[in-house]
């Protein structure tokens, strides 16, 4: 059987998602603009500085930028945008965050 090799993807460091190498410049100005417009509907302690993109310089010996590094900063970027629960611990978007919180209570000690 033949081993089918699925094309490079490239990780967004705002949402977390996989995008082709040719598709994420155009997704990554869009995504920012839309995390822009979520962060300033939420509630002063809700909003976050806005994420940096984060700068990975190691180039492989083919002259290729490493794909694996730079997917796994675009990760940890992109998680560290969530918020965690006060009562779970759970963590979410700010914006989800507000809708968990409703049905979320406190775990009552016996």
């Amino acid at each position: 059987p033949t081993m089918i090799r699925r094309p490079p993807t490239i990780v967004c460091y705002i949402c977390g998602r996989e995008y082709g190498t040719k598709s994420i410049a155009i997704h990554e100005p869009q995504c920012l603009k839309k995390w822009h417009n979520e962060n300033n509907l939420l509630p002063k302690e809700l909003r976050r500085p806005e994420p940096k993109k984060p700068e990975i310089r190691t180039i492989t010996a083919k002259g290729f930028y490493d794909l694996g590094a730079l997917n796994e900063a675009a990760w940890t970027s992109a998680q560290s945008q969530l918020v965690p629960c006060n009562n779970c611990g759970r963590t979410f978007l700010p914006d989800r965050l507000i809708v968990h919180q409703r049905s979320c209570k406190p775990k009552v000690a016996k």
